[in-house]
Order: C-alpha cells, then sequence, then structure tokens
C-alpha cells in the first residue's frame, strides 16, 4: 500500500490512528533515515523522536510536534523500547500519556492498534489470551480455539503493545504481565506450550498519578517498568500553542470552519483552567481555591471544540465567551455544591474586575444562574 493510498483510507474517519493520520510524514522519515535501528523497528530512535518533536527534514519535509515540551523525555522514553525493559508513561489527567503512547507505537512499529483498555472489569484474557468457545466445546482446547490478546499478537510479530490505564486493571490482571516483561514469554498450559516474544516486542503502560490508589503496581511489576512522569505544560503559551493545535486538528475531522477570534478565547480558558488548578491568579496576588476536578489540558480543548461547534452552527462563526462558558462551568464543577462556590468566588474576586474579561465575565453568569 503506497502513503497516498493510506491517506485515502482515512477520508471519512472521525478519529485515523496516528499511523494513517501521519503516514506521509513516517514515509519521509523513513526514507531519510540512515541512522541505526534497533531490530524491527520502521525508525531509528533519532527518526522517532524527531517525529514525537518536529522538525524539518532534508528534502524539506515539515514534521508537525506531536509533543510539546520537554524532548528529553522523549528520548528517555525511546531509548527504553530499545531496551529490554517496558516504558511507564505516568502523570495527572490530560497530559498527553495516550497521545504519546499511540505516536510512539505508531513510528516504532508501525501500528498502534495493540492496545489493551485497562479498566475495574478487565479480564486476565485481555492481557495474556482468551477462547473461542465454540470450537473450545467442539474440538477441545487447539490453536485454532485459542483467541490472542493484543499482548500476545505483538509478541509473535515483534511489534508494540500498549496498556492503557494500567492502574485501573485489577492487581491479579496487572501481575499477568510479570512473567511477559521479564521472561519475554506467554506460557499456554492448556496446550502445553508457550509464546515466545519476537525481536521488537516491548509494551507502552499509561497511569494517572491521581489513581495510584485503585489498584497500585505491585513491586514486582514495577520493577520491570521504566518510568517517566509526563508534567503538565510549563508555562501558559506552551499549553496555549497545544491546545490551538488540537482543536485545529480535531475542527477538521469534524469539519467545523475555523473560527475567527479562536486564540483568545483558547488564552482565556488556558488562564482560567492555570489558575484554578494552581490555586493563584497568574500574577501571583490572589491566593484561590481549587476545584475538586483536574482542569487538564485535554479538558480544555475539549471546552474550546465544543465551543467551536456552538459557533459554527449556532452563532455567527466568531468563537465569543458565551459559546465556551457552559463547557468551562461543566469542567470546573465536578461536585454540585463545593465547586460551584469555587468557581463563583473565583468569578467576583478575579474575573469581574480583570481589564478585558467583562463580556466572559457575563457569559458564565449567565450560564452559572
Amino acid at each position: 500500500m503506497t502513503t497516498a493510498d493510506t491517506a485515502d483510507d482515512t477520508t471519512g474517519l472521525l478519529r485515523p490512528h496516528a499511523e494513517q493520520r501521519y503516514a506521509e510524514e513516517l514515509a519521509a522519515l523513513a526514507a531519510l533515515d540512515e541512522r541505526t535501528r534497533p531490530a524491527s523497528w520502521r525508525l531509528s530512535p533519532w527518526a522517532v523522536v524527531t517525529y514525537l518533536m518536529g522538525g524539518t527534514l532534508e528534502d524539506g519535509t515539515v514534521i508537525t510536534p506531536k509533543y510539546v515540551g520537554s524532548r528529553r523525555l522523549m528520548e528517555i522514553a525511546v531509548a527504553t523500547l530499545a531496551t529490554d525493559r517496558a516504558l511507564l508513561l505516568l502523570g495527572v489527567p490530560g497530559t498527553a500519556k495516550s497521545w504519546v503512547s499511540e505516536h510512539l507505537a505508531a513510528a516504532v512499529c508501525g501500528t498502534s492498534t495493540l492496545l489493551v483498555q485497562g479498566t475495574a472489569g478487565t479480564a486476565e484474557e485481555a492481557v495474556r489470551y482468551g477462547w473461542n468457545y465454540a470450537r473450545l466445546l467442539a474440538q477441545g482446547p487447539s490453536q485454532e480455539a485459542l483467541v490472542p490478546s493484543p499482548v500476545m499478537e505483538a509478541m509473535r510479530s515483534g511489534r508494540i503493545a500498549r496498556v492503557e490505564e494500567l492502574t485501573r486493571m485489577p492487581s491479579d490482571v496487572q501481575d499477568a504481565l510479570i512473567t511477559v516483561l521479564s521472561e519475554k514469554t506467554l506460557p499456554v498450559p492448556e496446550l502445553g506450550t508457550e509464546v515466545q516474544a519476537h525481536s521488537g516486542f516491548n509494551l507502552i503502560a499509561t497511569a494517572n498519578d491521581r489513581d495510584r490508589g485503585v489498584n497500585d503496581l505491585s513491586s514486582a511489576l514495577r520493577r520491570r517498568f521504566n518510568t517517566v512522569v509526563l508534567p503538565l505544560p510549563a508555562t501558559a503559551e506552551e499549553e496555549v500553542r497545544i491546545v490551538a493545535r488540537r482543536v485545529e486538528d480535531l475542527g477538521t475531522s469534524l469539519r467545523l470552519p475555523p473560527a475567527q477570534g479562536a486564540l483568545e478565547e483558547i488564552r482565556r480558558v488556558v488562564t482560567v483552567f492555570r489558575e484554578l488548578r494552581q490555586g493563584v491568579t497568574e500574577d501571583g496576588l490572589t491566593s484561590l481555591k481549587s476545584p475538586s476536578g483536574t482542569l487538564s489540558t485535554a479538558e480544555a480543548i475539549s471546552v474550546v471544540t465544543n465551543g467551536l461547534a456552538m459557533s459554527a452552527h449556532f452563532g455567527d462563526g466568531v468563537l465569543r465567551p458565551a459559546d465556551v462558558a457552559a463547557g468551562i462551568l461543566g469542567a470546573v464543577v465536578s461536585d454540585p455544591v463545593a465547586d460551584r462556590v469555587v468557581w463563583s468566588e473565583y468569578l467576583e474576586t478575579v474575573v469581574r474586575d480583570r481589564q478585558g474579561w467583562k463580556d466572559f465575565y457575563r457569559a458564565c453568569r449567565e450560564v452559572t444562574a
């Protein structure tokens, strides 16, 4: 399949996988990449980091940044995948853990779809293997009746498996990964055999800082991971760039026309979220109460995208405070009692008298009333 074919396959898709959306960039990097590649990798570690951080190639191809933040963190993450240790991306909600995980897998092995989604109900079969019960009853245990998990598929093919929200999974399910990560083998005792990992296999897991108490990792499992902590954006400008870029991508996928005034409202949403998250105004002069929610960058992206839809379908195409006010209220007020008090105090003590924010204050008061 050619790059053009891959690009055509994404037509009409609401959310193409990373390897589909950025197929041209990955192909351009592969064509020019002359550095040493680990076994079964599509790109060298240097090219994978370039894909993540962005840059301009020798032939003029522009690689768009996928991650805005520390290049060193991405270098550590990529170097980990080139060893026999698995990678754990740790951070509070909205720090792009899943986003980075997907793009790492796409750049290293060409697919990001070997995915296990961790929940409280995730069974061990999702990590190890399951059975086609019709065949199992008819034929007994056999290779044909076995249903491989994404982890088993990654081991067989020498690719990257992804586990999302590892700490949400029950502890016994988590520990099913210990043998896989330490011995690089997955026993199948029902068949008296095993699946051994091929070169290129590794695993990327993500975990939420705030969920550590749900099902914390055992020390045995944690030792199998190299942990990279992804921080929140260091500055407001950095966060504004992240939100603007993702909102533009989502707007294109949703076929929303570009809204006038979007950057101004993005700055406003980011300012509100950062101040409430940090418990102090940006000038450092006023202490604030923080709400119970995380107010992450991901939530800011959602608020602005919803505002774009409001502006496009029910407004005049100009993104205004009224278009984002309801979304901000929904993001801030998770607890209808305590958070509503926090939000009202913030509006009265900070927003009401802030220069240039009168229209925003009125819009927020209307939806809060």
